[in-house]
């Protein structure tokens, strides 16, 4: 059975530019990505704690949503906007930065848990579990207390380079998901990572 297409992307991130260029906000990085690939722009929706944007991709309109609170409060803001607009967890793709996945590696990934992403937690008790996510790798420390000190910085210029092509690829395969074609979506952006032995599971 074909999943709904999609109807809303949101990025996650924390607002403030001395963020803008931290991993952690690898969401907000491909969601100026699609909005400049479709020459669009933001408008600030200040009641809801979003900017937002709406682009036609292949004769689909799509909103575009970043929460400007910080990551853990993303819940409620993309809870807000899809109660105005109808849109249904599985017609939403939140796309977010993944420390079990390397650099250069993104997935699709549909339900599950939040694999310890604060973000993501929140937007799961907020709507449930159901909607997609696009898993951009930024890369682990190493070791478990080091984390919150990584996302927080800025990946060297070689990982950013890593990054910049793993999000160049889920844009190129993000229309077929729009569509509802999500199992081929994803054989095409997993098949096309360049590197191998990623963690999948979380």
């Amino acid at each position: 059975m074909a999943a709904p297409p999609l109807k809303l992307v949101v990025g996650l991130g924390n607002p403030g530019a001395q963020y803008a260029r931290t991993r952690h906000n690898a969401g907000w990085w491909f969601l100026d990505a699609l909005l400049k690939q479709h020459h669009g722009s933001w408008r600030a929706e200040r009641a809801q704690q979003l900017e937002l944007a709406r682009v036609r991709i292949e004769n689909t309109e799509l909103w575009l949503a970043k929460p400007q609170d910080f990551m853990n409060r993303s819940g409620g803001p993309i809870g807000a906007v899809a109660h105005f607009y109808r849109i249904e967890p599985a017609e939403m793709l939140i796309v977010h930065d993944d420390i079990d996945l390397p650099p250069g590696v993104a997935r699709f990934k549909q339900g599950g848990g939040h694999g310890g992403h604060n973000g993501v937690r929140d937007v799961i008790a907020h709507l449930g579990p159901d909607f997609w996510r696009l898993r951009l790798g930024v890369g682990h420390p190493g070791a478990r207390d080091l984390v919150l000190d990584a996302v927080l910085d800025r990946p060297s210029a070689e990982e950013q380079r890593l990054i910049e092509d793993a999000m160049q690829r889920a844009l190129e395969c993000l229309p077929e998901l729009l569509r509802g074609e999500g199992q081929k979506a994803m054989h095409r952006l997993h098949t096309g990572n360049p590197a191998a032995g990623a963690r999948t599971d979380s």
